[in-house]
Formats: C-alpha cells, structure tokens, sequence
C-alpha cells in the first residue's frame, strides 16, 4: 500500500529511542524526510547515525522548554522548508497517590504530556497550512483513557493530552490538518528497559518481556514491540488515514476495555 509519505517533512519528537526511533524509520522507509529530537545530545547523535540516512536531521532538544520546541521548528523549516507531521511523543512516567503528588510534581508532567502538544501544534500548524494540510498524532498510554488508583499524575496528565487532541482536530479539520491519538499499552520501551535493569534478577530482556506478558491480563498473550506501535503511528499520519481524525486509537493487545 502507497501511504502517500514520501518528500513529507516528519517532526517526531522522544524520537531516539523506542517508539519514536521506530516510528522515524518506518517514516523513512516510506520516502518522508524526518527531523528527530530528545534532550540527551550522546542518545540524539547515536539515534541519528543509526537510522544513518541523508533524510534524516537531528536537534536536541527539550519539549519543556517553549524556546528549544521553537528551534526545533526553525531548524525543520530551514532544513527541509516546512512540516507535514508532526509525531509529539516524549513522555515520561510519574506515579503516585492522586492527593500526595507535590504541585511540582504535577506542573512538570502537564508541561511534558499536555502543554508541550499545545505549544508544538501552534509552532508546526502555520506551516501545514501553507502547505494545504497535514497530520499530528499523539503517542500517550491507554491508561489515560482509564486512570486507575496510584496512577498520578500520569494518567491524568495523559487523559488531557487525549481531550486536547481531539478538542484541537475539530479546530483543524477545515484546514486539512487531522489529529489523532495512539494509547499506547504495554509495548517494549526505554522505560521497561530500564525496569528490566533495575531488577537485576539475572533474567534476559527476553525472559522479562515475556514473564510481563503472562498472566492473562494482555488477550494476545505478549508485549508489543515498539515498531507495532510505530506502525499504528505512520498509518495515521499517512493519507492512508485521510478520512480519520479525532480519533485515539488502542494499541494494546487487547488489554483495555477502554473505547
């Protein structure tokens, strides 16, 4: 299937690692020039000379700080003269009991998970609209669909992300600009990599991954790999998705009952 990618300029950000690495190679595969950012400068060169293509441009940058997600935008557009889609995917995982979570606690998860979706569409969507339209898709956790006990501010904080994507893909949708969510399930990951490390039980990546998909709580029986979900994320960037927005879509082996 053609999905319409190729000479599209992709700004994806947490791109050096999981599924934002896999999602700027599919995008790559597919003929798209792609802009990948994180803020560790050794990972971002590493990520870069990994996907090791003429097409592909690195920025460090941090999606907390308005004035890096500005130079990430500046430097697409003088790179590749403008953007097409935008993958906003970093994200990190706090936890804790609703009502003891610190207010900075909280404040940093909203800046990372909603406000830095808020300032990037507003950077990004001048260009899409001079170039007739374009994609932005969300990568956040199912759970934000459902946040559960001990689960602050995460969840909440991602259930926000959901509401304003699909707050902002009706505000776009006269524009060409669709906007879509993937919720994420258990998926292998830098996170669960470093859960794996922290165990230090002598288990292989493979033995943890495994043992994580045991238990019946997941139909499929397994975790997902980071390029299932990159798929799900390059489909609905794709004009194979033209007709979908508003949409946040599950992958997650089943696990959710969530709609």
């Amino acid at each position: 299937m053609e999905l319409g990618l190729r000479g599209k300029v992709a700004v994806v950000t947490g791109g050096t690692a999981g599924i934002g690495l896999a999602t700027a190679r599919l995008l790559l595969a597919e003929g798209a020039r792609v802009v990948v950012c994180g803020r560790d400068k050794a990972r971002l060169d590493a990520a870069v000379a990994e996907l090791a293509s003429d097409d592909c441009l690195g920025v460090r940058c941090d999606a907390t700080v308005p004035a890096d997600l500005e130079a990430l935008r500046d430097a697409a557009v003088e790179r590749f003269g403008g953007i097409d889609v935008l993958v906003s995917n970093a994200g990190t995982s706090a936890r804790g009991h609703t009502l003891e979570v610190p207010d900075e606690t909280w404040q940093a998860d909203l800046d990372l998970k909603l406000l830095a979706h808020v300032r990037l569409a507003r950077l990004v969507v001048p260009s899409m609209r001079e170039r007739g339209g374009g994609a932005i898709v969300s990568v956040v956790g199912v759970a934000g669909k459902h946040p559960g006990a001990g689960s602050a501010p995460t969840t909440i904080s991602r259930a926000a992300g959901i509401a304003f994507a699909k707050a902002l893909s009706k505000d776009l949708g006269p524009d060409g600009i669709r906007v879509n969510v993937v919720c994420i399930g258990l998926v292998e990951s830098l996170q669960n990599d470093r859960r794996w490390q922290a165990a230090g039980d002598g288990s292989t990546r493979e033995e943890f991954y495994a043992e994580l998909g045991r238990g019946g709580q997941i139909p499929l029986n397994r975790v997902g790999k980071a390029e299932e979900a990159a798929a799900a994320v390059v489909f609905l960037a794709s004009d194979a998705a033209s007709y979908v927005t508003g949409a946040a879509l599950n992958v997650d082996g089943g696990s959710s009952h969530a709609v």
